[in-house]
């Protein structure tokens, strides 16, 4: 028994695992899998570690996705999954992405891919005529690429759907529910999968999605809008995935050994639950682990009231008193929710069988005990209680949401009732801890909070007694190295070496441990020394969504040169120097080099007065060297226009492989594709950074067109029309050998700027932009 407790508690001081098989009867699902469907070639190349790092951050360990086969045959003797005809093809450097984060890969080898030309297929192959045997050289050449990559080879691929056969993978646990992020009811929709207590949930909709040029879906955008923008930034319907991951953290690993009782187990204790609430209970199938409460409210009105459940193990009713529940809100309410290692807390070996959460009002996401505090996570869309079942009177103090408050304790039943605060953010999440008894020893992690990429790390430890100090280890992950300094009899601290190749944002779990036993533990976020950024550099527009382009290019004068902004962060608990230089071949750059003292997780700004010289107008690329706080070269490009002059120049703007096509001067930037028929992406007023274009651009056509470059123009040539487009000053004139397609714009104001549209014949448009 000692060697079971000594392995759980080695388990919470580790990176929590996906959740893994229970031991239960022979009907019990093997997991229940809660993933997020990332389509990589829906997304620029250097934002998947970003994105993927998020996700893992907010409690998502499987993403789903399909491989489109006509994407990576690139001709009918040649597939690419490296990333050599395009950065979004890089499959195997995107498996190996989610191999670093320990996160798992849900695959669709198999068409239909959604929203895909050709439903994913090749241009030989109709969809209708697909049979096995056409797709089987595909599916050769996926095991081949694949199979190192499986879970049972090291990799990250953990199921295979529609193609389990494929590799030695099984599929997603049925059922698979489907929920779209953008979903306004997604809440209700993911509760509504768990109540089932197995299976797979899906999330959809979750990233921006930005196809290659030529490859969206026909009749289908180039800019499909998620929950999270293409800069990260969270929109309000990311809040129901953001709770059901945190949730799933912990309950995912009891979800198996649940099954559901139903909504008939679930009542008033007069009278019934209002038309359109529903509350199911879910129940653990052996004592001692855990047991939940389900409840929805999918109507215009508050739901407050108590519930009336049934405990199958203390045979006998329970009542949760004062239950609020939000309009179109949800909540998951723990009943009898054992507090020893058979719950949700691993290192709660000190609680007996006896002792548990008897109820709580509001969402429990996890309960950690350490150093004799015990400690849950609840979401609380609302102000809430919870009740213990204890076998001793806590000794406190109790904490909640970081302020003290009093604890009701009753003597005879030795039940402590907490009140728990409404929670902040969007997750609505609130800690509370209290305090149980004075821990016979104890030891702490000092302010330790982040650590930094590549340097040493001073991370310091205290601890009750010199004997322990002494007795005490340092757990760390994989790849982290440690050297131990005695700074007291009770005190060590430890310089702590992060991997080179860690990802930034990612994170590292840390444990102190004494005779086998964790006493203290540290989630500390990696973050590089610096992070950089041009805030004057162009950014790629698709209606109001912007891309930022990398590397990151700034407009500069021909004549009088510019002002360029270079802002640092310093991501060190420490003050840091950094010296900058800017290398730019044929360009004078003033100061040369310039030097910035910037406080701990603190950002400054160097400025750099740039003149080109003689260069030509057009791209030239130059690049930021730093030293001292970092060594870093990070790249970036001039882009040089003559004043009063039109240059046109192209660049992978969105990382697809295929180059777009600007047309810039120094109010204006037009953008164009060399895909779909010469798609006009962008027009920019460039003081205001507006875009007047919708999301899908206009001039839209079918197939790639050549592209030259024409003095200040731009001639597109389609298989049997020619296009000229020529910008002068604020106007963008449009001159085509056959008739236009019907006009898509129309004059009018865009906040401050009005676009003005002209057809002044069948075969020439101009587009005017005043402020």
């Amino acid at each position: 028994m000692r060697l079971l407790v000594l392995l759980f508690g080695l388990a919470a001081a580790l990176p929590a695992p996906e959740p893994a098989p229970p031991v239960s009867d022979d009907a019990a699902p093997r997991e229940f899998v809660q993933a997020v469907e990332f389509p990589y070639y829906l997304y620029p190349r250097p934002l998947w570690e970003r994105e993927l790092v998020w996700l893992k951050t907010i409690g998502i360990r499987t993403v789903e996705f399909s491989i489109p086969w006509n994407w990576h045959q690139v001709d009918s003797a040649t597939c690419d999954f490296t990333g050599r005809t395009s950065p979004r093809r890089d499959l195997i450097g995107f498996l190996r992405l989610l191999r670093r984060l320990d996160m798992r890969a849900w695959i669709r080898p198999l068409p239909p891919v959604r929203g895909w030309a050709n439903n994913g297929y090749p241009a030989w192959i109709a969809p209708v005529a697909a049979d096995r045997k056409s797709v089987r050289p595909w599916l050769h050449e996926l095991e081949e690429v694949l199979t190192p990559l499986t879970e049972k080879h090291g990799g990250p691929i953990a199921f295979v759907e529609d193609g389990a056969s494929l590799l030695d993978a099984p599929p997603p646990p049925p059922p698979i529910s489907i929920v779209s992020a953008q979903d306004a009811a997604a809440m209700l929709r993911g509760r509504q999968a768990l109540a089932v207590a197995h299976g797979s949930l899906l999330w959809e909709d979750v990233e921006d999605a930005l196809y290659p040029a030529g490859w969206e879906k026909t009749g289908g955008a180039l800019y499909r809008p998620g929950a999270v923008s293409l800069n990260g930034d969270e929109r309000p319907t990311v809040a129901a995935l953001r709770r059901n991951a945190a949730l799933l953290r912990h309950w995912g690993e009891l979800l198996p050994g649940m099954r559901s009782e139903g909504s008939r187990a679930v009542k008033l204790p007069i009278g019934k639950l209002p038309p359109g609430v529903t509350a199911v209970e879910l129940v653990s199938r052996s004592a001692g682990t855990a047991s939940a409460i389900s409840i929805s409210n999918d109507r215009a009105l508050p739901f407050q009231g108590d519930l009336r459940a049934w405990d199958p193990f203390e045979k006998r009713a329970v009542v949760i008193p004062g239950v609020e529940v939000a309009p179109r809100e949800t909540l998951w309410l723990p009943v009898n929710v054992a507090l020893g290692p058979g719950g949700l807390c691993r290192d709660c070996s000190n609680f007996s069988n006896a002792e548990h959460i008897v109820y709580a009002t509001a969402e429990l996401e996890s309960i950690e005990f350490e150093n004799g505090t015990l400690a849950f996570e609840f979401a609380a869309p609302a102000a809430a209680e919870v009740v213990l079942q204890l076998a001793r009177k806590p000794e406190g103090p109790y904490l909640a949401g970081g302020h003290p408050l009093e604890f009701d304790f009753d003597d005879k039943t030795l039940r402590v009732r907490l009140k728990i605060p409404q929670g902040k953010g969007p997750g609505r999440q609130v800690r509370v801890a209290l305090a149980i008894e004075p821990p016979d020893s104890s030891a702490f992690f000092e302010d330790a909070k982040r650590l930094v990429i590549g340097q040493d790390n001073i991370i310091s430890t205290s601890y009750s007694s010199e004997e322990l100090a002494g007795r005490s280890r340092l757990r760390m992950p994989d790849g982290f190295s440690a050297k131990a300094v005695k700074e007291s009899p009770t005190a060590i601290d430890y310089a702590i070496t992060v991997p080179p190749d860690s990802l930034h944002g990612d994170w590292a779990d840390f444990a102190i441990e004494a005779d086998g036993v964790p006493l203290g533990r540290a989630r500390l976020q990696l973050f590089r020394p610096a992070s950089v950024r041009l805030p004057d550099a162009i950014r790629l527009h698709f209606g109001a969504a912007e891309l930022a382009v990398d590397p990151p290019i700034v407009p500069i004068d021909a004549t009088a040169g510019r002002t360029v902004d270079v802002t640092v962060r310093n991501n060190s608990p420490q003050i840091q120097t950094f010296t900058i230089e800017p290398a730019a071949d044929g360009f004078q750059c003033l100061p040369e080099r310039t030097e910035l003292n910037i406080g701990a997780v603190l950002e400054r700004v160097a400025s750099f007065r740039v003149f080109p010289g003689g260069a030509t107008p057009g791209l030239h690329d130059w690049s930021l060297r730093f030293s001292g706080g970092t060594k870093l070269d990070f790249p970036a490009r001039f882009l040089v226009i003559p004043r009063g002059q039109t240059v046109a120049w192209s660049a992978d703007l969105d990382g697809d492989g295929s180059p777009e096509w600007v047309l810039e001067n120094t109010k204006v930037r037009a953008v164009f594709s060399a895909q779909d028929g010469g798609r006009w992406l962008e027009f920019v007023w460039k003081d205001s950074n507006l875009n007047v274009l919708a999301e899908s651009g206009a001039l839209v056509g079918s197939g790639p067109v050549e592209v030259r470059a024409d003095g200040p123009a731009l001639e597109f040539t389609g298989k049997d029309w020619k296009r000229t487009v020529r910008l002068t000053d604020a106007a963008l004139a449009i001159e085509q050998d056959k008739p236009l397609a019907p006009e898509t714009l129309a004059t009018g104001k865009h906040n401050e700027i009005t676009l003005q549209v002209k057809r002044e014949s069948p075969q020439r448009a101009v587009y005017t932009l005043a402020k």
